[in-house]
């Protein structure tokens, strides 16, 4: 899976209780989720998000709670990273790429190998791909899927 777009980036430390406020919790509806996202660190976030953006976090990004909430608000618009995989939110960790790409760098993601591509400075980083079972949930859109396909 390959995804291309433009960065917005958001610093270290980013918990849960950020990425969705608790005060969006007694809903599930992920439209409504995404209308909330990052709005108490970036207010216009929902209002720049396009189609295709990819987000670049720093370290420790989605620490804090484990509500499953926050990689939900962040899809429709440690416990973080686990529970994106289990939703189908396909993310890598890279320090290098994290630290190096700026906001508004065009790059390309290619999860399937963990290169990333960052198209504005021409240069490339190495995460460290998921094991061909995980891709597989990833694609699946999340676990549910996954198990209700079989696989």
């Amino acid at each position: 899976m390959k995804a291309n777009g433009k960065v917005i980036k958001y610093g270290d430390n980013i918990d849960t209780d950020v990425i969705i406020p608790a005060r969006y919790l007694n809903t599930t509806d992920h439209k409504e989720l995404a209308s909330h996202c990052m709005e108490d660190i970036d207010k216009e976030f929902v209002n720049k998000v396009q189609d295709g953006d990819i987000m670049v976090g720093g370290a420790n990004f989605g620490c804090g709670s484990s509500r499953e909430h926050a990689p939900i608000a962040i899809k429709a618009s440690g416990i973080f990273y686990r529970n994106a995989i289990n939703i189908g939110l396909p993310i890598l960790e890279c320090a290098e790429a994290s630290e190096d790409i700026d906001e508004g760098n065009e790059v390309e993601v290619d999860f399937d190998t963990g290169v990333i591509t960052n198209k504005t400075k021409n240069k490339i980083y190495q995460a460290v791909a998921f094991p061909e079972f995980m891709q597989g949930i990833i694609n699946a859109g999340g676990l549910v899927e996954y198990i209700k396909k079989g696989m």
